[in-house]
């Protein structure tokens, strides 16, 4: 263990029952045989890094697809004791059968594509699932032995009310989710939701059901840590916080990215790629990351925000009172230890980050 990384370790699984109209993640249709040849190229790959992890997360796509591949995975990997094991799952596919084999394989943490709990949203959203699936499986998923189950939700529908919002996070909160990802919807190119372009509500509209979200989430016991993450601190995602505090981990799969080694690569977006080459093939994206602008720009996104302790590093606390000083209350908040953004400056972040540190 002298010379052996500490990482967080990213498994991309680039396979979907079908494709959401707003999803521009990279997926393609899922096959048994195709998933079973991917399944082993991401074991070969993960024995060739010597790393050791303390956090995995399964992404997608739909990674609970490959639950019958999850142990071999994850037996291949050399990982902590108590370390975060997450699976991110369709609700659809939460059969007590299949999230037993997850909780016997070494899954620890469950986070279920739930969107809504309203029906009429997840019909427009082009959800596999319904309510009633919603449910099932989170119950089925206590009953397996999952105690830390992530549910996403997302605002800014069209006609979307504050009631709805309530009613979704009511709902969760009452079946024993501890970690809600709640996202705004926004229509990303080369997704079909990019031809039929529905009338979304306009800026102002969605600022104010993002902020009743936010307000809503820490009355029913999920405090803000994230743009769009809340959880209380034992539940917060440990796995998606190494990306905010610029640690690094090893991203396996088409489309994985990388920061480790002090460098940030990906792999393309290519599945028979992956699983035709011995070793994932690799492109650098950055090869001196880490600096003062990275750095603040991901510690910005969380509530924490940025001490000056950690300004002072990069020789920049003086520079960043002084912009702070100028920014909104309403958006900026100035601790005697830090900084960080308030839910109104979330909305505005890309700016309020720009302002505070360019």
């Amino acid at each position: 263990m002298n010379n052996v990384s500490v990482v967080g370790l990213y498994i991309h699984v680039p396979f979907c029952l079908s494709k959401c109209p707003y999803c521009d993640f990279y997926s393609v249709r899922y096959s048994a045989e195709q998933a079973h040849a991917y399944a082993e190229a991401v074991i070969r790959n993960i024995r060739h890094y010597s790393a050791h992890y303390d956090t995995v997360y399964f992404g997608g796509g739909t990674p609970i697809l490959l639950y019958r591949h999850i142990g071999s995975i994850l037996s291949s990997a050399d990982i902590a004791d108590g370390a975060e094991i997450t699976v991110e799952a369709n609700p659809c596919m939460a059969e007590p059968e299949i999230l037993e084999a997850l909780h016997k394989a070494g899954v620890n943490r469950l986070s279920f594509g739930v969107q809504s709990m309203n029906a009429d949203e997840l019909v427009f959203l082009g959800r596999r699932h319904t309510t009633e699936q919603a449910v099932s499986a989170v119950k089925n998923s206590h009953s397996a032995g999952f105690e830390n189950i992530s549910a996403d939700m997302i605002i800014g529908l069209p006609g979307q009310t504050e009631k709805k919002i309530s009613y979704t996070a009511e709902r969760l909160a009452e079946l024993g989710v501890n970690h809600i990802s709640a996202y705004i919807l926004k229509i990303e190119e080369n997704t079909p939701f990019a031809v039929s372009r529905p009338e979304l509500p306009d800026d102002d509209r969605t600022a104010e059901l993002y902020l009743y979200t936010v307000k809503r989430l820490a009355e029913l016991g999920f405090p803000q840590y994230e743009i769009s993450n809340f959880a209380e601190q034992e539940f917060r995602s440990r796995h998606n916080l190494r990306y905010w505090r610029c640690e690094e981990y090893i991203g396996i799969g088409a489309a994985a990215h990388s920061y480790y080694n002090g460098k940030r690569f990906c792999t393309p977006r290519d599945i028979a790629s992956f699983i035709q080459n011995e070793h994932q093939i690799t492109g650098i994206t950055d090869d001196h990351p880490g600096g003062w602008e990275e750095y603040a720009m991901l510690k910005l996104r969380l509530t924490e925000g940025i001490t000056f302790a950690e300004a002072e590093r990069y020789g920049r606390r003086g520079e960043l009172i002084q912009k702070a000083a100028k920014l909104p209350e309403r958006l900026v908040s100035v601790s005697g230890s830090g900084i960080s953004l308030t839910p109104e400056g979330f909305l505005v972040s890309n700016s309020v980050i720009g302002e505070l540190i360019f």
